[in-house]
């Protein structure tokens, strides 16, 4: 090839490319940026650029840590600025926030436009001092000693009654729960896999609208506070083996269509399930999972 046209090639590759990323939609945060120190009960300022996103769209923006939801701070019209937003008061210091700017109903769904800030810094005086008054009202708790009795020695119970104990206890271990803080949980499915060591891949079921989740597994939150997306996010979830485990999707919010709905996959590597559960204010809905 001739270096002229290997140089006339570069070009026009260069500019194709170039004529590409401004196709797409795409967000700059710039405040706040690695530099910001926002300081707790102070109001605070977002300000953006967008590019190929209308000003009459809006852009939902949230206060994140270590990918979790600290808190929601809006949906605002796509103008570049939002002043006067108040963070809640039991926000901690740290250094490691970052603001999430995600580009709702998007003409393009694969395609949407998402930004997230460095790292930045708050402080809150008020949030670290009732934190050190409850570290040292913990560290001053005595603890009484039992004491020491002589117990009789136990009698050995019949037969019967060691089965019908053992029984109870089987299906109290087994027994699964009908709601949970106030709301009804409705069981949909029943799965069963060869491992106790899972992966869940959650992802939001139609329309991105700003569903906030968490999951529960026995009662205990595996993934807290979670903005759904069109992407898959991945978790590893480790069951208990000894018994049915129930898990169940809890809505934070409704997001701009309720109910919040789910696309679910769960994996243990070999065998992969799919569903989709369905959550609001007022129920969840859960599966069954159990080890072979």
């Amino acid at each position: 090839m001739r270096k002229i046209d290997f140089i006339f090639l570069s070009a026009f590759m260069f500019f194709s490319t170039l004529g590409y990323a401004q196709d797409v939609a795409t967000i700059e945060i710039i405040s706040p940026n690695e530099n910001t120190a926002w300081n707790i009960p102070d109001k605070i300022t977002l300000q953006w650029n967008t590019i190929k996103i209308d000003t009459s769209k809006s852009i939902r923006f949230f206060l994140v840590r270590n990918e979790m939801v600290v808190q929601e701070l809006g949906s605002f019209k796509n103008d570049g600025f939002e002043d006067g937003i108040e963070l809640a008061k039991n926000i901690g210091s740290g250094n490691r926030y970052q603001v999430v700017a995600i580009e709702l109903f998007p003409d393009d769904k694969f395609n949407i436009a998402k930004k997230v800030t460095p790292f930045f810094s708050i402080t809150n005086a008020a949030s670290d001092e009732r934190k050190k008054k409850q570290q040292l009202a913990n560290a001053n708790v005595v603890t009484p000693k039992k004491k020491s009795k002589n117990k009789p020695k136990k009698q050995k119970a019949p037969a019967k009654t060691a089965v019908a104990q053992s029984k109870n206890n089987t299906e109290n271990k087994t027994e699964i729960r009908d709601s949970f803080d106030g709301r009804k949980i409705s069981y949909t499915k029943e799965f069963e896999f060869d491992s106790e060591n899972i992966i869940i891949k959650i992802w939001d079921h139609g329309r991105q609208d700003g569903d906030i989740v968490s999951i529960y597994l026995n009662g205990v939150q595996v993934i807290k506070k979670y903005y759904l997306t069109y992407w898959k996010k991945e978790f590893k979830i480790k069951l208990d083996p000894t018994k049915s485990n129930d898990m169940f999707l809890y809505a934070h919010n409704l997001g701009d269509s309720p109910p919040n709905t789910v696309s679910v996959e769960i994996s243990d590597g070999k065998k992969s399930e799919n569903i989709v559960l369905n959550s609001d204010l007022q129920s969840c809905e859960a599966v069954l999972i159990s080890v072979k």
